[in-house]
């Protein structure tokens, strides 16, 4: 993402795990850890994806420490393509290298990623609270996307694009209308956010700021 990005190996559930770190120059109080996971790797996703840099960014800005990582068989990373599975197993892998128990963790995910972030959420709790949740075009068409607990809702910011024609509108909303968990759409926007992305940075800013303050609100 920039000169100061960190990039190192870590051993994985199907070998080394490559991962890309940025700190913030100023950590939020009490710290924290978002891992972030890029889009299919059979379709071209890295971690160099620019919504998983723009999502790093937003959470670098707000004080947060961003790993973005390489799934298995993309980049340095060992192994092969798992169709979700071994992906989820990865991205837990990453929490536990770099996020202690008892941190502040995050978890993000941009389409494939989406999804990964979202079944690996409710694989952790109850073990782990997750401060928040960002999923920006879940690939709801393509795979059966959790229930989220109640508790997870509240936490959970999903933002999607109006004219999205990868993952349509439509089955994301068929995923969150159950659940009566809110969808922010961006008007004219498409599965890669082109022009959007200075806006959608600001969204989940928004959303990181608003959770910051219910927190705040919860331990008083």
């Amino acid at each position: 993402m920039n000169a100061q990005t960190e990039m190192l190996l870590i051993t994985g559930p199907a070998g080394a795990l490559e991962l890309a770190i940025d700190r913030p120059s100023i950590p939020r109080a009490g710290g924290g850890v978002a891992v972030i996971a890029h889009p299919h790797p059979l379709f071209g996703g890295t971690l160099h994806n620019k919504v998983v840099q723009t999502l790093a960014r937003a959470f670098v800005q707000q004080g947060w420490e961003a790993v973005r990582f390489h799934f298995r068989g993309v980049g340095a990373s060992a192994g092969a393509h798992d169709h979700g599975v071994g992906e989820v197993d990865d991205l837990l892998a990453v929490v536990t290298a770099r996020a202690p128990l008892g941190a502040p963790l995050a978890l993000a995910g941009f389409s494939f990623g989406g999804y990964v972030a979202a079944a690996s959420a409710t694989r952790l709790l109850p073990q782990r609270t997750l401060h928040a949740l960002c999923l920006v075009a879940p690939a709801a068409s393509r795979f059966a996307m959790p229930v989220l607990s109640a508790e997870l809702q509240v936490r959970t910011q999903v933002v999607h694009g109006e004219h999205d024609d990868t993952v349509p509108l439509a089955a994301v909303l068929d995923w969150a209308r159950p659940m009566g968990l809110p969808l922010t759409v961006v008007p004219g926007g498409e599965h890669f956010f082109h022009g959007r992305l200075p806006l959608l940075k600001q969204l989940v800013t928004h959303h990181l700021r608003a959770l910051d303050g219910l927190s705040s609100r919860i331990d008083r």
